[in-house]
């Protein structure tokens, strides 16, 4: 009786290659399908509107005219450049306190966590109002002030609403986005095993080192995620400069809302090709920031 040699058999996966690579990206499906629906065909809605394919006044002639005005209007570049100004002071102001703030808050309870949700609930509508009462030239501040003799009059307190350097509009994004950056932060640093920086240490790693080397690349992540989403809110948001900001240059929403209102319906395709190249600027830092991300992942795989 010949013996033959027994060849073990495959081992057949139990769900489908594809399906465990892309299991995430498929969970997510419905929800993303939504908002891509609902945004992506309002972009194309506003697209076809801003190069002439529908409009109020009817349908005419295709072109892109609309995105030629707009880029050669004066007041775009000095709005994208107020906007750009306001954006990354706040992102980064924001950001680099929000570290320091997560570094001392490490090692304290939950209160701090929950601390730093207190500003989360309230609406930027009454933080504006704050604003106003606070640091307006009849504010509480104007008034103590001159109750204490250093100034004679609401003139001569400084403009810190509505002036050219935005510090009000400054101050609001500040109050509202440290504790949702410190929130995150701390929730990152938490998850850090300690065993890293303590070897640093051991190592003969000064605190600066230990912070510099170890603890900020394992921060980075969320660094980044946090000031993605706080620059991006900024970046695009009306209320705030509207009321607090100056009135000559304008934020770029601000422009977008003006051309948009203006009596003269022939503005409209230029307004709405203003609020796409808003969107797209967006969808841009998006898109750099998953380049970002993915190149940390590549560099610690060491591809």
């Amino acid at each position: 009786m010949g013996t033959g040699v027994v060849r073990p058999q495959p081992i057949r996966a139990t769900r489908p290659q594809f399906f465990r690579q892309w299991r995430a990206y498929l969970l997510l499906l419905p929800a993303v399908g939504i908002i891509g629906l609902l945004f992506g065909g309002g972009l194309v809605l506003a697209f076809l509107q801003s190069i002439g394919a529908i409009g109020i006044l009817g349908a005419g002639r295709i072109s892109l005219d609309a995105y030629w005005a707009a880029f050669t209007n004066p007041e775009f570049l000095r709005s994208l450049g107020l906007s750009l100004y306001i954006a990354i002071v706040a992102t980064g102001l924001s950001t680099i306190l929000s570290v320091g703030l997560a570094l001392l808050l490490r090692s304290a309870g939950r209160w701090a966590s929950l601390a730093c949700q207190i500003t989360l609930p309230i609406p930027h509508l009454v933080g504006i109002v704050g604003i106003l009462l606070l640091l307006s030239p009849s504010g509480l501040i104007s008034r103590g002030f001159y109750n204490l003799g250093w100034i004679q009059s609401d003139q001569d307190f400084p403009l810190l609403v509505n002036d050219t350097a935005n510090i009000g509009v400054l101050l609001h994004f500040l109050w509202k986005e440290i504790p949702f950056v410190t929130l995150i932060l701390l929730a990152v640093l938490r998850s850090i095993n300690p065993a890293y920086e303590m070897q640093a240490r051991v190592l003969g790693a000064s605190r600066w080192q230990c912070f510099w080397n170890v603890t900020l690349p394992m921060m980075k992540s969320g660094i980044l995620s946090a000031s993605l989403i706080v620059f991006g809110y900024i970046f695009a948001s009306f209320e705030v400069p509207f009321l607090l900001g100056s009135t000559r240059p304008r934020t770029l929403p601000i422009l977008v809302y003006r051309a948009f209102t203006d009596t003269d319906l022939t503005r409209r395709p230029e307004a709405i090709a203003l609020g796409i190249i808003l969107s797209l600027f967006s969808i841009l830092v998006i898109a750099f920031y998953s380049w970002l991300i993915s190149r940390d992942h590549k560099s610690i795989q060491g591809v």
